[in-house]
Order: C-alpha cells, then sequence, then structure tokens
C-alpha cells in the first residue's frame, strides 16, 4: 500500500539557479553519448549514469516547483 508523505521545506531564494556542477554534466553527456555510440554502459557506468540522471531530474523538479511558487 502507498503512502503520501507531505515534507515542507524553505526555498532558498537561487534554487531556480541550481544546476548540476559543470563536471558532472559533463560525466553525465559522456555516459549517455557512449551508450548511443556503444550501445551498452558497464553495470557501474550504468549505475553511475542512472544516478546521475535521477539528480539532474530532482534538481529540474525543484527548480520548476521554485519557479511556480516565486511571485
Amino acid at each position: 500500500m502507498s503512502q503520501v508523505v507531505d515534507i515542507r521545506l524553505e526555498m532558498p531564494d537561487d534554487l531556480p539557479k541550481l544546476r548540476l556542477p559543470d563536471g558532472v554534466q559533463q560525466r553525465l553527456q559522456f555516459l549517455l553519448d557512449r551508450q548511443d555510440r556503444a550501445g551498452a554502459l558497464s553495470a557501474d557506468e550504468r549505475r553511475e549514469a542512472e544516478g546521475l540522471a535521477t539528480l539532474a531530474e530532482l534538481l529540474s523538479l525543484l527548480r520548476l516547483r521554485a519557479e511556480r511558487l516565486t511571485p
């Protein structure tokens, strides 16, 4: 059975600027490009890429939420 959890956080003013650091974004792009070219990543690379993609998605969702809440 699923549960709903309501968490309230104070949103920092600069949250809309929140992005992956350049080096992390470059690593994610490298892994995605390599997957496109080679067709497969090693298990470790796949886990890394999945984790980085999940983090990038979370940051995007936080930015969108901050934009919606900003007057």
